[in-house]
């Protein structure tokens, strides 16, 4: 018969590496006493790593170099969300580099949140939680996501390159629904939404 523990160790598996989360991702599993107690020993053995106090990712491994790659930010900060039941949503340049149209990693990452103004450090790397308007913060968290990468592009920043991106990115329902979110917002990010929507040639 499985125990608890077994349980814990198969959801954090099936999660993957470069999964990040905490130990109320685990309380409809067992206690918070033995959600602690098995991932300070999981983290003893070796087999996730601690990022901060009560933050925990199952490290990406890079065979080539050997070593552990660093904590992916965005999951960090997703794990940090759900802990502390914040809506986020990535910001500027960072919402770019998510989406793809961007090779660069901002130096400030930035989350949008319906939570306090908050700076966290993960590795080497800040994020700054930052409180916004429940506007800011409208949409699922794809739809979310692209309206804060145009906002960041600029009207004039944006072209057949990044409309294809986008659209890429998106299932058809998810096109639909930035359409939909987007109607009643500013008029050349509803623009874009309709030119993203349209089947590629």
């Amino acid at each position: 018969m499985e125990s608890m523990r077994d349980h814990i160790v198969a959801r954090i598996e099936r999660a993957g590496e470069g999964r990040a989360f905490s130990a109320k991702d685990f309380l409809d599993i067992a206690s918070r006493t033995t959600v602690d107690v098995t991932l300070a020993s999981l983290t003893q053995a070796g087999k996730i790593r601690r990022l901060r106090r009560g933050l925990y990712d199952m490290p990406r491994v890079n065979p080539a170099l050997g070593g552990e790659l660093s904590p992916d930010i965005d999951e960090a900060a997703r794990a940090i969300a759900r802990r502390q039941r914040w809506k986020i949503v990535p910001e500027g340049a960072w919402a770019a580099n998510l989406l793809g149209l961007s090779t660069q990693v901002p130096s400030k990452i930035i989350y949008l949140t319906d939570g306090p103004n908050k700076e966290v450090l993960i590795g080497r790397r800040t994020i700054q939680f930052k409180h916004a308007r429940p506007k800011a913060l409208a949409g699922d968290g794809k739809i979310a996501l692209v309206v804060q990468t145009l906002r960041h592009l600029g009207k004039e920043n944006v072209g057949p390159h990044q409309i294809d991106t986008v659209r890429a990115s998106l299932t058809p329902a998810e096109r639909r629904k930035l359409v939909k979110d987007t109607r009643f917002g500013v008029d050349w990010i509803y623009d874009v939404a309709k030119r993203i929507a349209e089947q590629s040639a």
